[in-house]
């Protein structure tokens, strides 16, 4: 998405680092890598893997934070690469998220993120499910995951059948998603806060920042991600500094 071989000389900034496998690859392709994440579990195994493969580097940082936290945010200074894929429409704030993260990359350097595509009434309903999941108690809530699966998974099922590969897609999951089949449902299905947006609307919200849209790869309108790659126009300190007292509820 980037489209270069190498992160030699650049700072990345993993916001919402999950497990650390990103960070990971970004400090194998050279670069300066800071991670945070709001989970503490996800911080603790984002450790084991720097300990595991680059125990005691000074150039690979992970601590506990939140974008949402702009005290903590502003300590972090500026960056080539951030990046927050599939993160900032988890925080329950959305637009507050974006406009926080667009105030950490430096002059020229890139934004790169995911959000949930809006399917309007789809995407409604969906959220609504996600809601009722996360207050249920767990006999509900493997209900709902039940119904949920002919939806997910019968388009699909339906497909390979045709093709005479029967379960092909289900066997074959994990190796290209990382997560089982099932996994898999109870992430989407149990994956709220959930906000959502159209291209444009994201498009908009950041080049009214300065932001020029380098790159989208879009979900064909389906209920996945569509993926941005945006680079910052130089600004002044002053601008930066304007910037950064915007109030993102004031959204496209």
């Amino acid at each position: 998405m980037l489209e270069i071989d190498s992160l030699e000389g650049e700072s990345f900034l993993d916001a919402g680092c999950g497990s650390g496998i990103h960070s990971l690859a970004a400090r194998r392709l050279g670069a300066k890598v800071v991670s945070f994440d709001y989970d503490p579990k996800s911080v603790a195994c984002a450790a084991e893997l720097k300990r595991r493969y680059y125990d005691g580097d000074p150039d690979w940082t992970i601590s506990e934070g939140s974008v949402l936290d702009r005290d903590y945010l502003d300590k972090l200074g500026e960056f080539s690469v951030v990046y927050s894929w599939g993160v900032l429409h988890h925080t329950g704030a959305m637009f507050d998220a974006l406009a926080n993260v667009e105030t950490l990359v430096a002059p020229n350097g890139w934004l790169f993120i995911s959000i949930y595509n809006d399917q309007g009434g789809a995407s409604r309903r969906w959220r609504l499910i996600k809601k009722a999941y996360n207050a249920s108690p767990a006999i509900v809530r493997g209900l709902i995951v039940a119904l949920c699966y002919p939806r997910l998974w019968g388009p699909t099922t339906i497909r390979d059948f045709l093709r005479l590969k029967p379960f092909e897609t289900w066997r074959n999951y994990a190796k290209s998603r990382g997560m089982s089949p099932h996994r898999d449902v109870v992430d989407w299905v149990g994956g709220y806060p959930f906000e959502v947006a159209k291209p444009e609307v994201i498009f908009e919200f950041y080049k009214a920042r300065g932001y020029e849209l380098r790159k989208l790869f879009t979900c064909g309108g389906g209920h996945g991600c569509n993926q941005y790659v945006f680079v910052r126009q130089r600004s002044s300190a002053k601008g930066k500094t304007a910037a950064r007292s915007k109030k993102a509820e004031a959204k496209p």
